[in-house]
């Protein structure tokens, strides 16, 4: 499904991959790794309706945001990317995780410009701010020790402006102080349970930032980001706020 919102069209490719186009820009948010541009979608009772479309290869990215390592995938960006492309992405991505072995993000044949996590920098006609994004130490979103899955400083989200109209993805995050003070159009929060705001702390978020729309994504790519969307969508219409799901 596309939305379209204030002149933008905006789809959601599984995960946490976004497309927000304008007239004369395209911005993705974290490429690949699972959805749409992988193939790696794991099917679930309330699939949210992408199925697996490896041959995607738009290449007509302006801008691409990657938040943090988990969602850093070489492969998504190339087939997003193009050589005008300018990739901004979170200081310090190298690709080596537990799980993965990929090359440093700045050795990727594109223009690379890292941020921090309180930034804001213009790329061509983009205007884009970073927020901190992490889980907290004595919050619900730990591993089995109690560290968070998303320490303080491991990455951001992002805020672009696109055609006058600002974006808000939030990145893997819980919900932070700074979050409640946004003043952005279309929020597209992460809602899946396990490492980030869960639908009902997001819905709250949304209820008081008051955004003129809300898209919610991360959530049922695979098992274990399970959420009742339609329970979401119900809280965030409760406050006054549209929701659109991206859903059969």
């Amino acid at each position: 499904m596309t939305v379209r919102h204030e002149g933008l069209t905006v789809d959601w490719l599984g995960y946490a991959t976004l497309r927000i186009a304008g007239g004369d820009s395209v911005v993705y948010t974290d490429p690949g790794r699972y959805g749409i541009l992988t193939g790696e979608w794991e099917p679930h009772e309330d699939d949210v309706g992408h199925p697996p479309a490896t041959d995607y290869r738009a290449e007509d990215a302006d801008v691409v945001c990657v938040t943090h390592v988990h969602h850093y995938d070489p492969d998504g960006i190339e087939r997003v990317a193009n050589e005008e492309t300018t990739i901004v992405a979170f200081e310090g991505i190298d690709g080596r995780d537990v799980e993965r072995d990929l090359p440093p993000i700045v050795d990727l044949p594109y223009e690379v410009r890292q941020v921090g996590a309180k930034e804001q920098i213009t790329v061509g006609d983009v205007p884009i701010w970073t927020t901190p994004a992490h889980n907290e130490p004595d919050g619900p979103h730990t591993l089995p020790d109690g560290t968070p899955y998303h320490p303080e400083g491991f990455g951001c989200g992002f805020m672009v402006k696109v055609d006058g109209t600002r974006v808000y993805y939030p990145g893997d995050s819980d919900v932070l102080p700074g979050h409640r003070t946004l003043d952005t159009s279309l929020f597209c929060p992460p809602i899946g349970p396990r490492a980030t705001m869960d639908r009902r702390e997001a819905a709250a978020l949304a209820a008081t930032i008051e955004p003129r729309l809300v898209l919610p994504v991360h959530y049922n790519t695979f098992s274990n980001l399970e959420a009742d969307s339609r329970e979401f969508a119900a809280d965030v219409a409760e406050a006054g706020v549209p929701v659109v799901l991206d859903e059969k």
